[in-house]
């Protein structure tokens, strides 16, 4: 049986833990077929992030071309944009783009800088699903919110289809999908493994929407998924930061 084809278009960790690795073992680990379109190179390691080189947009345009010519996307998932011509990339073939799950990838585990709200700001009307922390919604809203609830239905007002804030190590995330709110509490796993959580579970929303899943169904299997990932790499032992999770647990 062909698997479906999800596409990560997104920045590539050398670490990797989070990015294009992270979202391509997410893609494999639930059956199906990995695509990605690199937005930008990082230096990277579960310490921090030393180098960014970004992909031109040029290049970024023909690799998303080429996929989208060749393979039966069936949903994709947007993280790292890098900058303001990527995001006008991304936009202007918005419509090609099904099941599209928008991960603002603002700030990395170890603190570091990775985007800019302002790139992300242009992709939000476009997304099916948009997936950020708490602190990312924040931004995103411009103060307009103050709560996860009131920034969730800030990002909705602007166009997202659904919007998920979540709430990482206390495991509480509030979706807001066709006007209402709900919280959805999970089970919190106590590890300091959390590199790549983010991208794991948009990446995940990704899959369950290739495969038929309604919105909230998605997220609900996409947070299953990602305890059980924290879970799996809660004892390992990779690098001298927070470690990665173990996406084939």
């Amino acid at each position: 049986m062909t698997p479906p084809v999800v596409l990560t278009i997104a920045g590539s960790d050398s670490g990797g833990g989070a990015g294009i690795q992270a979202d391509l073992k997410t893609f494999a680990a639930l059956g199906a077929y990995g695509a990605s379109v690199i937005t930008a190179v990082t230096a990277q390691n579960t310490v921090g992030v030393t180098r960014i080189h970004p992909v031109p947009a040029e290049i970024v345009a023909a690799q998303l071309d080429a996929v989208l010519s060749d393979l039966p996307v069936a949903a994709v998932k947007v993280g790292m944009v890098g900058d303001a011509a990527v995001a006008e990339v991304i936009a202007a073939r918005a419509g090609e783009l099904p099941h599209l799950v928008v991960d603002p990838v603002l700030v990395a585990t170890s603190g570091a800088t990775l985007g800019n709200a302002a790139f992300v700001e242009r992709l939000v009307a476009y997304a099916q699903v948009l997936t950020p922390n708490r602190r990312e919604a924040r931004a995103l809203a411009r103060d307009q919110g103050g709560s996860p609830e009131a920034d969730a239905a800030v990002l909705a007002a602007r166009g997202a289809r659904a919007v998920v804030v979540t709430g990482s190590e206390l495991a509480v995330d509030v979706l807001r999908y066709d006007g209402v709110t709900e919280v959805l509490t999970g089970e919190p796993v106590a590890t300091a493994n959390n590199h790549g959580s983010g991208c794991t579970f948009s990446a995940a929303i990704a899959v369950r929407l290739a495969a038929g899943d309604a919105v909230p169904d998605a997220v609900r299997a996409a947070k299953e998924y990602v305890t059980v990932a924290l879970r799996g790499g809660s004892e390992w032992r990779l690098g001298a930061g927070p470690g990665p999770l173990n996406h084939f647990a």
